[in-house]
């Protein structure tokens, strides 16, 4: 039984499908976070894949954010499935259940926390020495904690705590629990690239959660020094306060350093493994010890900001029969059943939506998303609502009466904004229409094309001339009158260019005064290499500045390869 977790950063950027990803993968169960895909996004090459049984659990209140899906092999079958880590998005039979007490979270923070789509819960059978057992693989990114919401950094130790509740109480139910995926928290000082640089790192309330949760290498040390005096009093200790579940590539790999998962793409940080492991494979320590045959991470696969990681069992995986109803295959849109009308058309209780919410989780999201979340068809409703009440103020009942505008006038032959515009010069050589001869006949006075084709004056012979042989309108009699035309012509098509040319001059001269071209760039001092030019987006006095730094990826201080510390501003005006 093998076990693969990859944080892809992005489903549809496989421009040919999933499918060959995942055959590349190789493994029975895979596990991919960070999806940024909703179900209204989702295709049919990526829900369906040849072989394989798929599992999705999307965000509720963003579109291309966040987001979980777990690939089974259609050998590797789940008996049960389920999204979502509280059982509040469980409508429908085969789920996995054991969720444990939930008195530290209110029904709002509980739904708040299951909106985003960070888990999915699959339940497998295997076959350990003879005997059946379960196994439940939850598939988890959890949130990260932006330092400038601090909002963010309470939402994720919520996360946290909600899932250790719900695997404690899937392990108190009996079955064997693997966690794998993006935890988004380097656990030690071994995991991370740089850790000196990182103030109180093991302070951080994510790295004292999984001293917790973990079961370290030092609780074993000490079990093994005390176990013939203590050993009642260890397994008192052991359940009360140890942790539960084991690194996977930290009991394989006890010491290995260098090993990260996750590098910055802005840095180009993956060039020189400045990076983190904040990835992992988790599982209870009985079935670590007794079935897992190895565990490490796949750097060599590229692709996303992250790398997969893999775990190996020694157990036989059993197969259901046939999928847990939570499959995408059953979804209508991709079963090949024609849907009903009444399937878009929910009845929404009116109740419930004049309900105030309770006080909720602060900020863990946007305050727009947040309704959506909570309750999402109340917002359809308001704003349809809305669109209904200012319809009927437009359009009143029976027929509309046709309204006309008398204040407009005439403007005119259609084909005449199609036209260019013409010199005087072109307008003596075009033949004007029946409809300009009858307009020069009917008033005399406008007699301006016959002025200038005559180069003469106005006079009366001129005009009935004009309306009296019109295909020799703007024709001369004498070759040098057509000479001096063409000359005129020439004069002036040389000075239309002339004054374009002297108005792109000045324009250009212009906006080179006002908007500057990037500063030359200036070499780094220790590579003496040209730098590259960045911008601050951060908020703050120095948002929108622009800085020079060395143009060579991200690394340790020590490492000669990598950016050295060279910096400097951009002075304004230059």
């Amino acid at each position: 039984m093998k076990l693969v977790s990859w944080n892809i950063n992005g489903i549809r950027t496989f421009k040919g499908g999933i499918k060959t990803a995942v055959d590349r993968l190789d493994a029975d169960i895979i596990c991919v976070q960070e999806t940024k895909v909703t179900r209204d996004l989702l295709d049919e090459k990526t829900a369906i894949v040849d072989g394989y049984n798929s599992y999705f659990s999307y965000s509720r209140g963003r579109s291309g954010y966040s987001g979980v899906a777990t690939y089974c092999r259609d050998s590797a079958t789940p008996f049960a499935a389920e999204e979502g880590l509280t059982g509040l998005l469980n409508n429908h039979e085969r789920s996995v259940g054991c969720y444990g007490a939930h008195t530290d979270f209110s029904n709002e923070e509980l739904q708040l926390l299951d909106n985003e789509g960070r888990a999915i819960i699959t339940q497998h059978k295997i076959l350990c020495q003879n005997k059946e057992k379960t196994v439940s693989v939850i598939n988890v990114y959890c949130p990260r904690a932006d330092p400038d919401k601090p909002e963010r950094k309470l939402f994720k130790l919520q996360f946290y705590k909600l899932l250790q509740s719900r695997a404690e109480a899937l392990l108190k139910g009996g079955s064997h629990v693997i966690i794998l995926g993006d935890v988004n928290t380097s656990h030690r000082p071994i995991d991370h690239c740089d850790p000196c640089d990182i103030d109180d790192f093991d302070e951080n309330p994510g790295r004292k959660w999984l001293n917790g949760f973990l079961y370290s290498s030092r609780q074993e040390e000490e079990e093994e020094t005390d176990e013939e005096d203590h050993n009642k009093e260890i397994e008192i200790t052991d359940c009360a306060h140890m942790g539960r579940f084991v690194d996977t590539f930290r009991y394989f790999h006890p010491a290995r350093t260098n090993a990260f998962t996750c590098w910055s793409t802005l840095t180009g940080a993956r060039q020189t493994n400045y990076g983190t492991r904040i990835d992992y494979i988790f599982a209870d320590r009985r079935l670590v010890q007794e079935q897992f045959a190895g565990a490490d991470i796949m750097p060599e696969v590229e692709g996303s900001d992250h790398c997969p990681v893999w775990a190996q069992l020694k157990c036989l995986l059993l197969s259901s029969s046939k999928p847990p109803p939570l499959c995408t295959r059953y979804l209508p849109e991709f079963a090949g059943k024609q849907q009903k009308l009444s399937r878009f058309l929910v009845k929404v209780d009116q109740k419930l939506s004049q309900t105030e919410p309770k006080e909720a989780l602060p900020e863990s999201q946007e305050e727009e998303e947040r309704r959506e979340n909570v309750n999402p068809f109340h917002a359809n409703n308001v704003s349809g609502k809305k669109r209904s009440s200012a319809s009927e103020s437009v359009a009143p009942k029976g027929k509309r009466s046709k309204i006309t505008n008398t204040s407009l006038k005439p403007r005119g032959n259609l084909l005449s904004f199609f036209k260019p515009k013409l010199t005087d010069v072109e307008q003596c050589e075009n033949k004007p229409g029946l409809d300009e001869f009858t307009a020069s006949h009917n008033n005399p006075k406008a007699s301006t094309t016959s002025e200038l084709c005559s180069g003469t004056g106005t006079t009366t012979e001129d005009t009935e001339l004009v309306v009296d042989a019109p295909s020799q309108l703007c024709t001369s009699s004498t070759t040098g009158e057509k000479d001096r035309m063409v000359k005129t012509k020439q004069s002036a098509s040389q000075l239309s260019v002339g004054q374009s040319d002297v108005k792109k001059g000045a324009s250009s001269v212009f906006w080179k005064s006002v908007l500057h071209g990037p500063p030359p760039a200036p070499c780094c001092k220790a590579h003496k290499e040209p730098c590259v030019l960045r911008t601050v987006k951060k908020e703050g006095p120095n948002m929108g500045k622009q800085f020079f730094v060395c143009g060579r990826p991200q690394g340790h201080a020590s490492n000669p390869e990598a950016r050295c510390n060279f910096f400097m501003w951009v002075e304004k005006g230059k």
